[in-house]
Protein backbone atom coordinates (compact mmCIF):
# COMPACT_ATOMS: atom_id res chain seq x y z
CA UNK A 1 0.00 0.00 0.00
CA UNK A 2 2.32 2.57 -1.39
CA UNK A 3 1.60 6.40 -0.60
CA UNK A 4 4.22 9.32 -0.88
CA UNK A 5 4.50 11.26 1.90
CA UNK A 6 2.14 14.26 0.25
CA UNK A 7 -0.88 11.96 -0.81
CA UNK A 8 -0.51 10.73 3.49
CA UNK A 9 -0.66 14.51 4.27
CA UNK A 10 -3.99 14.93 1.92
CA UNK A 11 -5.65 12.11 3.19
CA UNK A 12 -5.17 12.35 6.94
CA UNK A 13 -5.48 16.39 6.87
CA UNK A 14 -1.61 16.47 8.21
CA UNK A 15 0.81 19.70 7.58
CA UNK A 16 3.47 18.74 5.28
CA UNK A 17 6.91 19.77 5.78
CA UNK A 18 9.55 18.79 3.69
CA UNK A 19 9.89 16.32 0.26
CA UNK A 20 6.38 15.42 -0.03
CA UNK A 21 7.53 12.73 -2.79
CA UNK A 22 9.26 10.60 0.04
CA UNK A 23 7.31 7.03 -0.75
CA UNK A 24 6.11 5.17 2.56
CA UNK A 25 5.24 1.59 2.07
CA UNK A 26 4.66 0.81 5.83
CA UNK A 27 5.37 1.68 9.49
CA UNK A 28 7.29 0.90 12.39
CA UNK A 29 8.96 1.49 15.40
CA UNK A 30 11.88 4.09 15.10
CA UNK A 31 14.49 0.81 15.86
CA UNK A 32 13.18 -1.23 13.36
CA UNK A 33 12.14 1.32 10.67
CA UNK A 34 13.68 1.10 6.96
CA UNK A 35 13.41 4.36 4.65
CA UNK A 36 10.07 3.91 3.80
CA UNK A 37 8.49 3.42 6.78
CA UNK A 38 6.73 6.13 8.56
CA UNK A 39 7.30 6.63 12.45
CA UNK A 40 5.83 8.81 15.21
CA UNK A 41 7.41 10.87 18.00
CA UNK A 42 4.74 12.50 20.37
CA UNK A 43 7.27 14.66 22.70
CA UNK A 44 10.92 16.37 22.06
CA UNK A 45 12.09 13.44 24.70
CA UNK A 46 11.36 10.83 21.62
CA UNK A 47 13.63 13.37 19.43
CA UNK A 48 17.32 11.08 19.94
CA UNK A 49 14.97 7.83 18.67
CA UNK A 50 14.11 9.75 15.28
CA UNK A 51 17.24 10.95 14.82
CA UNK A 52 18.92 7.25 15.09
CA UNK A 53 16.27 5.93 12.82
CA UNK A 54 16.56 4.86 9.09
CA UNK A 55 12.82 6.25 8.44
CA UNK A 56 12.52 9.35 6.18
CA UNK A 57 8.93 10.26 7.06
CA UNK A 58 7.75 10.94 10.82
CA UNK A 59 4.36 12.15 12.34
CA UNK A 60 5.19 14.14 14.97
CA UNK A 61 3.77 17.07 17.36
CA UNK A 62 4.72 20.53 16.52
CA UNK A 63 7.23 20.64 19.51
CA UNK A 64 9.44 17.97 18.03
CA UNK A 65 11.98 19.51 15.88
CA UNK A 66 14.03 17.24 13.36
CA UNK A 67 16.31 18.08 10.53
CA UNK A 68 16.55 15.66 7.62
CA UNK A 69 13.13 14.20 7.73
CA UNK A 70 9.83 14.73 5.76
CA UNK A 71 7.19 15.37 8.93
CA UNK A 72 3.92 15.41 8.87
CA UNK A 73 2.60 17.88 11.45
CA UNK A 74 -0.48 17.21 14.22
CA UNK A 75 -1.58 17.75 17.51
CA UNK A 76 -1.74 14.19 17.99
CA UNK A 77 0.60 12.04 16.64
CA UNK A 78 -0.38 8.34 17.31
CA UNK A 79 -3.89 9.05 16.44
CA UNK A 80 -2.63 10.30 12.96
CA UNK A 81 0.00 7.23 13.24
CA UNK A 82 -2.52 5.22 13.91
CA UNK A 83 -4.93 6.67 10.68
CA UNK A 84 -2.21 6.27 8.45
CA UNK A 85 -1.01 2.78 9.41
CA UNK A 86 -5.17 1.79 8.29
CA UNK A 87 -3.92 3.03 4.79
CA UNK A 88 -0.20 1.60 4.65
CA UNK A 89 -0.71 -1.74 6.40
CA UNK A 90 -2.59 -4.09 4.28
CA UNK A 91 -4.34 -6.99 7.35
CA UNK A 92 -3.62 -10.47 6.70
CA UNK A 93 -6.53 -12.65 4.97
CA UNK A 94 -8.20 -14.68 7.51
CA UNK A 95 -10.08 -16.75 4.69
CA UNK A 96 -9.94 -16.86 1.27
CA UNK A 97 -12.93 -18.39 -0.94
CA UNK A 98 -15.47 -21.06 0.61
CA UNK A 99 -13.03 -23.40 1.74
CA UNK A 100 -15.01 -27.30 0.76
CA UNK A 101 -15.00 -28.46 4.17
CA UNK A 102 -17.32 -25.58 5.31
CA UNK A 103 -20.90 -26.12 5.85
CA UNK A 104 -22.97 -23.61 4.89
CA UNK A 105 -27.14 -23.65 5.61
CA UNK A 106 -29.33 -24.18 2.49
CA UNK A 107 -31.63 -21.54 3.66
CA UNK A 108 -27.97 -19.24 4.80
CA UNK A 109 -27.60 -15.73 2.61
CA UNK A 110 -23.98 -15.45 1.73
CA UNK A 111 -23.30 -11.77 0.21
CA UNK A 112 -20.80 -11.28 -2.92
CA UNK A 113 -16.79 -11.80 -1.44
CA UNK A 114 -17.67 -13.89 1.59
CA UNK A 115 -14.71 -16.22 2.70
CA UNK A 116 -15.28 -19.37 4.70
CA UNK A 117 -12.59 -21.29 6.20
CA UNK A 118 -12.00 -24.79 6.72
CA UNK A 119 -14.87 -26.57 8.77
CA UNK A 120 -16.67 -23.11 9.41
CA UNK A 121 -20.87 -24.16 9.82
CA UNK A 122 -23.00 -21.01 9.14
CA UNK A 123 -26.50 -22.11 10.37
CA UNK A 124 -30.23 -21.65 8.71
CA UNK A 125 -31.42 -18.65 7.81
CA UNK A 126 -27.80 -16.87 9.17
CA UNK A 127 -26.69 -13.59 6.72
CA UNK A 128 -23.54 -12.87 5.79
CA UNK A 129 -23.20 -9.43 4.41
CA UNK A 130 -20.50 -8.68 1.64
CA UNK A 131 -16.71 -9.26 1.90
CA UNK A 132 -16.89 -10.73 5.13
CA UNK A 133 -14.42 -13.25 6.52
CA UNK A 134 -14.81 -16.13 8.72
CA UNK A 135 -12.08 -18.08 9.88
CA UNK A 136 -11.54 -21.88 10.49
CA UNK A 137 -13.61 -23.63 13.13
CA UNK A 138 -16.10 -20.60 13.38
CA UNK A 139 -19.64 -21.80 14.26
CA UNK A 140 -22.49 -19.20 12.94
CA UNK A 141 -25.64 -19.79 14.49
CA UNK A 142 -29.15 -19.74 12.87
CA UNK A 143 -30.66 -16.75 12.70
CA UNK A 144 -27.51 -14.24 12.94
CA UNK A 145 -26.66 -11.62 10.49
CA UNK A 146 -23.40 -10.60 9.99
CA UNK A 147 -22.73 -7.07 8.46
CA UNK A 148 -20.37 -6.21 5.32
CA UNK A 149 -16.54 -6.35 5.28
CA UNK A 150 -16.28 -8.37 8.69
CA UNK A 151 -13.44 -10.43 10.08
CA UNK A 152 -13.83 -13.15 12.28
CA UNK A 153 -10.89 -15.13 13.37
CA UNK A 154 -10.63 -19.08 14.29
CA UNK A 155 -12.99 -20.50 16.47
CA UNK A 156 -15.65 -17.44 16.91
CA UNK A 157 -18.93 -19.07 17.93
CA UNK A 158 -22.27 -17.07 17.31
CA UNK A 159 -25.20 -18.38 19.34
CA UNK A 160 -28.32 -18.30 17.44
CA UNK A 161 -30.03 -14.57 16.77
CA UNK A 162 -26.47 -12.25 17.22
CA UNK A 163 -26.37 -9.19 15.48
CA UNK A 164 -23.18 -7.88 13.72
CA UNK A 165 -23.03 -4.20 12.73
CA UNK A 166 -20.75 -3.35 9.36
CA UNK A 167 -16.56 -3.75 9.80
CA UNK A 168 -17.03 -6.16 13.15
CA UNK A 169 -13.78 -7.77 14.43
CA UNK A 170 -13.70 -10.55 16.55
CA UNK A 171 -10.69 -12.50 17.18
CA UNK A 172 -9.92 -16.34 17.91
CA UNK A 173 -11.77 -18.07 20.41
CA UNK A 174 -14.38 -15.45 21.69
CA UNK A 175 -18.30 -16.69 22.44
CA UNK A 176 -21.51 -14.03 21.53
CA UNK A 177 -24.82 -15.28 22.73
CA UNK A 178 -24.87 -18.02 25.15
CA UNK A 179 -27.49 -17.75 28.29
CA UNK A 180 -26.44 -15.46 30.52
CA UNK A 181 -26.22 -16.32 34.43
CA UNK A 182 -30.04 -15.82 35.45
CA UNK A 183 -31.63 -18.29 38.17
CA UNK A 184 -34.28 -17.34 40.46
CA UNK A 185 -34.83 -19.35 43.45
CA UNK A 186 -38.03 -20.34 45.37
CA UNK A 187 -36.82 -21.63 48.81
CA UNK A 188 -35.32 -25.40 47.45
CA UNK A 189 -33.77 -25.14 44.55
CA UNK A 190 -32.43 -22.94 41.45
CA UNK A 191 -34.84 -22.54 38.39
CA UNK A 192 -33.55 -20.92 35.04
CA UNK A 193 -34.49 -17.53 34.28
CA UNK A 194 -35.67 -17.00 30.16
CA UNK A 195 -32.44 -15.93 27.98
CA UNK A 196 -33.94 -15.08 25.35
CA UNK A 197 -32.68 -11.49 24.45
CA UNK A 198 -30.29 -10.92 21.09
CA UNK A 199 -26.84 -10.06 21.21
CA UNK A 200 -26.36 -6.48 18.95
CA UNK A 201 -22.64 -5.40 18.24
CA UNK A 202 -22.25 -1.84 16.25
CA UNK A 203 -20.11 -0.83 12.94
CA UNK A 204 -16.96 -0.88 13.74
CA UNK A 205 -16.14 -2.50 17.32
CA UNK A 206 -13.52 -4.68 18.05
CA UNK A 207 -13.61 -7.53 20.10
CA UNK A 208 -10.65 -9.46 21.79
CA UNK A 209 -9.79 -12.79 21.83
CA UNK A 210 -11.39 -15.39 24.26
CA UNK A 211 -14.27 -12.84 25.43
CA UNK A 212 -17.42 -13.69 26.40
CA UNK A 213 -21.11 -11.33 25.98
CA UNK A 214 -23.94 -13.23 27.02
CA UNK A 215 -27.62 -12.63 25.42
CA UNK A 216 -30.33 -10.59 27.22
CA UNK A 217 -32.46 -11.86 29.84
CA UNK A 218 -35.85 -10.64 28.65
CA UNK A 219 -34.21 -7.22 27.07
CA UNK A 220 -31.19 -7.12 24.77
CA UNK A 221 -27.35 -7.24 25.24
CA UNK A 222 -26.33 -4.37 22.98
CA UNK A 223 -22.88 -2.70 22.21
CA UNK A 224 -22.53 0.47 20.14
CA UNK A 225 -20.19 1.87 17.30
CA UNK A 226 -16.72 1.82 17.92
CA UNK A 227 -16.88 0.03 21.19
CA UNK A 228 -12.93 -2.00 21.80
CA UNK A 229 -13.16 -5.13 24.25
CA UNK A 230 -9.52 -6.54 25.47
CA UNK A 231 -9.26 -10.50 25.53
CA UNK A 232 -10.96 -12.19 28.46
CA UNK A 233 -13.64 -9.46 28.99
CA UNK A 234 -16.93 -10.83 30.14
CA UNK A 235 -20.04 -9.21 29.49
CA UNK A 236 -23.38 -10.11 30.91
CA UNK A 237 -26.72 -10.50 29.98
CA UNK A 238 -29.08 -7.20 29.36
CA UNK A 239 -25.61 -5.44 29.25
CA UNK A 240 -25.36 -2.24 27.72
CA UNK A 241 -22.22 0.14 26.18
CA UNK A 242 -22.32 3.07 24.69
CA UNK A 243 -20.53 4.26 21.81
CA UNK A 244 -16.14 4.31 21.67
CA UNK A 245 -15.86 3.02 25.38
CA UNK A 246 -13.19 0.95 25.47
CA UNK A 247 -12.80 -2.06 28.32
CA UNK A 248 -9.17 -4.15 29.36
CA UNK A 249 -8.71 -7.26 29.82
CA UNK A 250 -10.38 -9.23 32.66
CA UNK A 251 -13.00 -6.81 33.51
CA UNK A 252 -15.99 -8.37 34.38
CA UNK A 253 -19.79 -6.63 33.90
CA UNK A 254 -22.52 -8.01 35.56
CA UNK A 255 -26.04 -8.24 34.19
CA UNK A 256 -27.93 -5.18 33.50
CA UNK A 257 -25.23 -2.57 34.15
CA UNK A 258 -25.19 0.69 32.08
CA UNK A 259 -22.37 1.68 30.22
CA UNK A 260 -22.00 5.34 28.94
CA UNK A 261 -20.56 6.32 25.74
CA UNK A 262 -16.46 6.91 25.59
CA UNK A 263 -16.01 5.06 29.26
CA UNK A 264 -12.64 3.90 30.14
CA UNK A 265 -12.42 0.79 32.02
CA UNK A 266 -9.07 -0.70 33.00
CA UNK A 267 -7.72 -3.94 33.71
CA UNK A 268 -9.33 -6.37 36.25
CA UNK A 269 -12.49 -4.43 37.13
CA UNK A 270 -15.04 -6.09 38.34
CA UNK A 271 -18.92 -4.28 37.79
CA UNK A 272 -21.76 -4.98 39.93
CA UNK A 273 -25.06 -5.69 38.36
CA UNK A 274 -27.54 -2.79 37.41
CA UNK A 275 -24.81 -0.54 37.98
CA UNK A 276 -24.36 2.99 35.82
CA UNK A 277 -20.96 4.09 34.50
CA UNK A 278 -22.08 7.59 32.78
CA UNK A 279 -20.10 9.03 29.41
CA UNK A 280 -16.89 9.63 29.90
CA UNK A 281 -16.33 7.95 32.88
CA UNK A 282 -12.96 6.04 34.28
CA UNK A 283 -13.15 3.16 36.12
CA UNK A 284 -9.07 2.48 37.03
CA UNK A 285 -7.45 -0.85 37.02
CA UNK A 286 -8.45 -3.72 39.53
CA UNK A 287 -11.36 -0.80 40.65
CA UNK A 288 -14.84 -3.36 42.39
CA UNK A 289 -18.24 -1.01 41.25
CA UNK A 290 -20.49 -2.39 43.84
CA UNK A 291 -23.97 -3.41 43.28
CA UNK A 292 -25.94 -0.65 41.65
CA UNK A 293 -23.60 2.18 42.09
CA UNK A 294 -23.36 5.06 39.62
CA UNK A 295 -20.11 6.37 38.71
CA UNK A 296 -20.69 9.94 37.45
CA UNK A 297 -19.78 11.60 34.28
CA UNK A 298 -16.48 12.30 33.57
CA UNK A 299 -15.67 10.81 37.35
CA UNK A 300 -12.53 8.77 37.53
CA UNK A 301 -12.71 6.10 40.38
CA UNK A 302 -10.29 3.71 41.75
CA UNK A 303 -9.93 0.63 44.63
CA UNK A 304 -12.41 -1.83 45.94
CA UNK A 305 -15.12 -0.48 46.94
CA UNK A 306 -14.71 2.58 43.97
CA UNK A 307 -13.91 5.92 44.96
CA UNK A 308 -13.17 9.21 43.70
CA UNK A 309 -9.35 8.97 42.55
CA UNK A 310 -7.93 11.68 45.05
CA UNK A 311 -10.01 10.09 48.08
CA UNK A 312 -8.11 6.70 46.52
CA UNK A 313 -4.94 8.12 46.73
CA UNK A 314 -5.14 9.69 50.18
CA UNK A 315 -6.63 6.80 51.71
CA UNK A 316 -3.68 4.67 50.26
CA UNK A 317 -0.96 6.72 51.34
CA UNK A 318 -2.54 6.21 55.02
CA UNK A 319 -3.03 2.89 54.32
CA UNK A 320 0.68 2.76 53.49
CA UNK A 321 2.04 4.01 56.90
CA UNK A 322 -0.10 1.43 58.92
CA UNK A 323 2.88 -0.55 60.32
CA UNK A 324 4.51 2.68 61.21
CA UNK A 325 1.29 3.87 63.01
CA UNK A 326 0.91 0.10 64.67
CA UNK A 327 4.48 0.86 66.09
CA UNK A 328 3.74 4.05 68.02
CA UNK A 329 0.50 2.94 69.08
CA UNK A 330 1.80 -0.62 70.32
CA UNK A 331 4.59 2.44 72.30
CA UNK A 332 2.06 3.92 73.56
CA UNK A 333 -0.07 1.48 74.77
CA UNK A 334 3.20 -0.04 76.66
CA UNK A 335 4.49 3.38 77.73
CA UNK A 336 0.25 4.12 79.23
CA UNK A 337 0.53 0.50 80.88
CA UNK A 338 3.65 0.82 82.73
CA UNK A 339 2.20 3.58 84.36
Amino acid sequence: MTRTARELAEALKLQLEGDGSVEVHGVASPERAGPHDLIYAESEKQAGRVAASAALCVVASNEVRLAGRTILRCANPRAAFARAAAILVERALIAAGIHPTAIIAATAQVGRGVAVGPHAVIGENARIGQNTQIGAHCVIGAGSWIGEECRLHPRVTLYERVRLGNRVEIHAGTVIGADGFGYAYDGERYWKFPQIGLVEIGDDAEIGANATIDRGALDDTRIADGVKLDNLVHVGHSVEIGAHTVIAAQTGISGSSVLGHHVVVGGQVGIGDHCTLEDGAIAGGGAGILTGKTIRSGQTVWGTPARPLEKFKEQYAWFARLPELGKRVRALEAKLGGK
